[in-house]
């Protein structure tokens, strides 16, 4: 099948979203990570489940692991979302329109247990008013939010392992979770996959490959010396390169950028 021309190499970003892994140059860390674990519960604990079009995902997680995540989901579901309710990228209509009664009938309930002559008879109503009324308001409901799915978390117990570590796990129950992940789900569509966003993102991604393949052409000539240093004691593997631009703050990868691909910057007075 012919290619369609292009000016670009445009890359799959679907199939190029890395997995989340461990490298091989981790891999003792990880065998002492596993070693209290005997072969059986070591099997089991790394077993993984296919996706598709995705990468497969881990059926089991630490205890630790587990209240990050829950943390981490907290943090993006609760959070991230009034950042894009603040910022107006995500409205009211909107809102509503994905997140109904329904979705979140355990915080409504809560609330009208709790602030029975606060919330009136309508208490969705009340509820989103506040989130998208004054800023003050709207960041009460959000630390009662927070306050909603910390404290619905509990500790789910998997009789299959003897480690304790991996016998306990933070969970939430479950119709608390349709509610949380309701609130990840509007944030992902509305903010995230919005063409504002992915412009950037698809920009970002082209520039790191760009410095990176740049870098690759020509290592001696391209790295700083402490960096090619470092790409010929490792006999010339490319990771050391990928883990240089890797390291690159936002700001230093955009001035790197420029200086290799756009003829009115850069000077060789720049520190690299």
């Amino acid at each position: 099948m012919d290619e369609k021309p292009t000016s670009i190499r445009i890359l799959n970003r679907k199939k190029s979203k890395p997995p989340k892994c461990f490298l091989d140059s981790e891999k003792d860390v990880v065998e002492w990570i596993l070693s209290p674990l005997d072969h059986e519960e070591r099997e089991l604990f790394q077993a993984t489940v296919p996706q598709e079009d995705k990468h497969s995902k881990t059926v089991h997680k630490s205890f630790d692991c587990s209240i990050m995540d829950l943390a981490d989901d907290i943090a993006y579901g609760v959070h991230d979302f009034e950042d894009a309710v603040a910022l107006g990228l995500i409205t009211e209509n909107a809102f509503r329109e994905s997140i109904d009664d329904t979705h979140c009938l355990t915080f409504l309930d809560a609330l009208k247990e709790k602030y029975p002559s606060e919330c009136g008879n309508n208490v969705y109503d009340y509820f989103v008013e506040s989130l998208f009324g004054d800023g003050g308001k709207r960041k009460h409901f959000i630390s009662r939010l927070v306050h909603h799915f910390m404290t619905n978390i509990y500790i789910d117990e998997r009789k299959e392992f003897a480690e304790p570590l991996i016998r306990y796990r933070a969970a939430m129950h479950d119709k608390h979770r349709i509610f949380l992940n309701a609130l990840q789900t509007i944030v992902s569509n509305e903010v995230i996959k919005s063409p504002n966003v992915q412009h950037l993102e698809f920009k970002g991604q082209k520039m790191v490959v760009s410095v990176f393949e740049a870098f690759e052409s020509d290592p001696k000539s391209f790295l700083p010396s402490d960096a090619y240093k470092k790409f010929t004691a490792a006999n010339d593997d490319p990771r050391v390169i990928c883990d240089h631009v890797a390291g690159m703050t936002d700001g230093f990868l955009l001035k790197t950028y420029d200086r290799l691909f756009s003829p009115r910057m850069g000077s060789v007075f720049d520190k690299l």
